[in-house]
């Protein structure tokens, strides 16, 4: 890890966002093109939300394996798991929905890796949403630091033992259709006056995840931030109705934040006080490879249904054009060749 540029040792890192599925197919495309490029495994810092959770808990855990993303793919090809997990969610009295989401991570994906497993990988923030302090709470492992989880406010203790399934699960628990992880005392004793804390989807608080790339402790000289979310598409017919009157206000919020998060690495890296960044979104016909890609990879649902060969294709594709776009554009220093 870590690249040589000019004779200087600079640190890269990499934000995955949320959108599901479809997120992890378009991050798929991004971890394809830095291979290529030879920056994938230079990458310092992966800071991951929801269905970024999926594609780089995966990457994380295989890290330095030759097939880790051909299995990526094949996993997203096969396995739809949100139906699943939360019919059975609701009829066994003993495990939650959630609790469900995480038995199928960990049965096709990691395995039952605790996330002291991540040891030999970048540092790695897998980002949910804290909903006693309103809070980025992380689950953190690898790049040669302490195995952890907490957040800013309520502070941090070990994690090594901690289930990485549950914390992918809880980072990609997108409400109400799976409730939030609640994590007792004996889980997490930072959580003060509280009797627990729960935590929900990561996208709740920055869908992005970009938090943890600006924090002076990993120190990073360069961002690449992946946005597979869900783009804010005009309505021709806006809607009376109360709950998608509050679905499209989510939508809106969502929204100003991203642009927010974009505006935020900019004028850090214009000052200088933060890394040089490139970003991109599934939107963007910028640099897309073949006309119509964005279009198509911008309508595909944002849900954990198992992704067709077309939908595979075009995000990868996409995600892998844009990224090779981007890099060349802004930081073409990272361009060896």
């Amino acid at each position: 890890m870590a690249i040589q540029v000019n004779g200087q040792t600079k640190r890269i890192g990499l934000a995955l966002s949320g959108g599901g599925f479809r997120a992890a197919g378009f991050h798929l495309g991004v971890f394809r093109a830095l291979e290529q490029m030879k920056l994938l495994d230079k990458i310092d810092v992966l800071s991951c939300v929801s269905g970024g959770s999926v594609a780089g808990a995966f990457l994380s855990l295989n890290w330095g394996k030759a097939d880790t993303l051909s299995r990526l793919d094949a996993y997203l090809a096969s396995k739809s798991i949100a139906v699943s997990s939360f019919i059975t969610g609701l009829l066994d009295p003993f495990e939650t929905r959630l609790e469900k989401l995480a038995d199928t991570y960990d049965r096709d994906l990691i395995g039952g890796a605790p996330l002291k497993a991540l040891k030999g990988s970048p540092r790695t923030y897998l980002n949910a949403t804290n909903l006693v302090t309103g809070n980025m709470f992380s689950f953190v492992a690898g790049g040669g630091g302490d195995t952890e989880m907490g957040e800013h406010e309520l502070g941090f203790c070990d994690a090594s033992e901690f289930r990485m399934a549950l914390a992918v699960a809880a980072s990609s628990a997108f409400p109400p259709v799976f409730p939030p992880l609640k994590l007792t005392p004996e889980q997490y004793p930072n959580a003060g006056a509280a009797d627990y804390v729960t935590l929900t989807d990561g996208g709740v608080y920055d869908n992005m995840g970009v938090a943890p790339l600006l924090n002076k402790r990993n120190a990073l000289d360069y961002v690449i931030v992946s946005d597979g979310g869900k783009p804010f598409a005009n309505s021709l017919q806006p809607t009376t109705a109360g709950e998608m009157v509050l679905a499209a206000s989510i939508d809106i919020m969502m929204e100003q934040i991203r642009g927010l998060e974009f505006d935020r690495m900019e004028y850090r890296g214009m000052a200088p006080a933060g890394p040089k960044a490139a970003w991109f979104s599934i939107d963007s016909m910028e640099g897309e490879e073949r006309p119509g890609d964005a279009a198509f990879a911008s309508s595909i649902s944002t849900n954990l249904k198992k992704l067709t060969v077309q939908e595979r294709d075009v995000l990868s594709r996409h995600g892998a054009a844009l990224t090779r776009a981007r890099i060349k554009k802004w930081l073409p220093e990272l361009v060896t060749g």
